[in-house]
Order: C-alpha cells, then structure tokens, then sequence
C-alpha cells in the first residue's frame, strides 16, 4: 500500500519536473507556440510539455491511479462524476497555473499537483520557479515554504484583512455579479491584490501573505495541492454559502485564515 509520505514525494517530484519546463522556455516562448483556448485563456507549448512530464512522474510511480489534468492532449481521461469519491487516489495536475503571466514573462505563474483520496485531500506541492518558491504539504503533517513551516495570519477583523481574487475572465457573464462583490469587499476590507493564479494565492494565504481568498469559478486543478497547504496551514475553504469542495468538480471559492474570518467573508458576500 502507498503510504501518504509517498504520494507527497510524488507530488513534489512531478511539480519539480513541469518547474524545470517552466524554467527552460521561460522569456523566450514565441507566439506561435501559443493556442487561444477561449477569451483570454491560452495553451502554449510549455503547458503541454509540463503536463507531460509531470504526468509521467506520476506514472512511473503510481502507474494504478488515476490523474486528473488541465490540458487535454490525450495523456488524461474525462473527468467523471464524483471521481474523487471514489477508491483510490486521483492526481489533479495544473501544468502551468498562470500562463498568462508566464506569455508576459510576469513571474506570478506556478505547477500544481495535488492527490485527493475518499473526497480529502491528502498532498500537494506548489513550485514558483520564476521567484523559486517551493510550498507543499501533506495531511496532518503541516505546511512548508521553503522548508520553512508556514501558518495563516492571525488577523481576525475583516476591515483590515488583505484580500485575494480572481476575475472571472473565463465567464462573463458573471461579472456584473462580481463588481458589485468587489466594491463591496474593496469598501470593506484593507484591500484587493489580483495575482492571475489561484494556486499562488492559496499560497500566499497559507502563509499570511493574504487573510482571505475568494473567486467565483476555478476548476479543480486551479485549488487541489493549494486547498491541502491552506488546510495544514490553519486555514479554510467552502463554496460560496459553505458548501465543501470537490476534487473533481468547478466551482466557487471562499478561504480564509480561520473559520471566523471565514464566516466574516460570507456575511460580506451575502452568503448568510
């Protein structure tokens, strides 16, 4: 039997791999290596060629479970319903969390692997090589920096929490909705930072650097190795109105340094 210790080596291991990509191509991708996959949202070469080695660390090592990926190339099945429900760990894997910012030689860019196992999540890593920042966890076990054991803030007043976001770039319909969250959490709050990766912002939460995250859509590659670190870090995720996360499923977030800052949050939103 795989022990958890072994899935975290793993993750860690595939994260290393795509961050090597990451660092070959990086400032000197040409545009024709890039894809339009919808409004703003791109695939380029070094997505492709991270998942492919991140996936095949995964595979070597763990070659009975299943993987969940962001780019579809053939290399991973569909998601299926309730997947991460099932026996057995799942690999969620976003290649290049970031791309974007990585086309723009902007250093906010990060892989992502995390495994969730019976809904949980178990392990992940997050590795930004552009400022060669290393976070990972494993369930039970704490969160780490660098080697370094990282804990959320211990601010607990709304009005001066530092707060992160995401645009919904990919779903435009919903930002009618959003701008007026937004004005109503830059009124609220010490302020608003966008980064353009979700990763690195549950990140930076599970570290202090934030004390609270939200979003309105992200896919599970977006949050799987980020929920665990902001877990063992001291922090907490929902769905807006506090539903739980899935591994397997898109949706919403709100985290937050703790389950009253958490709550805070929501009221803010108008989740309660």
């Amino acid at each position: 039997m795989t022990s958890e210790s072994d899935l975290l080596a793993t993750a860690l291991r595939a994260a290393e791999a795509a961050a090597t990509v990451h660092r070959r191509y990086a400032g000197k991708l040409r545009g024709e290596s890039v894809q339009r996959k919808g409004r703003a949202d791109f695939v380029s070469r070094v997505d492709l060629e991270a998942q492919h080695a991140a996936l095949s660390v995964i595979r070597e090592r763990h070659p009975e479970h299943r993987i969940l990926s962001e780019e579809d190339d053939g290399e991973t099945g569909p998601s299926t319903p309730a997947a991460s429900h099932a026996e057995g760990p799942i690999w969620i894997v976003d290649p290049l969390d970031g791309t974007t910012n990585f086309l723009h030689d902007h250093p906010a860019y990060a892989a992502s692997v995390g495994v969730w196992t019976g809904g949980d999540a178990v392990a992940g890593a997050v590795i930004a090589e552009a400022t060669e920042e290393r976070w990972w966890a494993l369930r039970g076990e704490g969160a780490f920096r660098n080697g370094t054991r990282i804990r959320t803030s211990p601010l607990r007043d709304l009005s001066t929490a530092l707060i992160g976001t995401g645009f919904p770039f990919k779903h435009p319909e919903q930002l009618p909705g959003y701008l007026k969250d937004f004005a109503r959490v830059l009124l609220s709050t010490a302020g608003i930072r966008r980064g353009g990766a979700a990763a690195l912002d549950l990140c930076y939460l599970a570290q202090g650097s934030l004390d609270v995250f939200w979003e309105g859509t992200l896919a599970p590659w977006d949050i799987a190795a980020g929920v665990v670190i902001l877990r063992e870090a001291g922090g907490v995720a929902t769905r807006r109105g506090g539903g739980q996360i899935a591994a397997d499923e898109s949706g919403s977030v709100v985290a937050a340094n703790s389950p009253e800052l958490l709550e805070a949050m929501h009221a803010l939103l108008g989740d309660r």
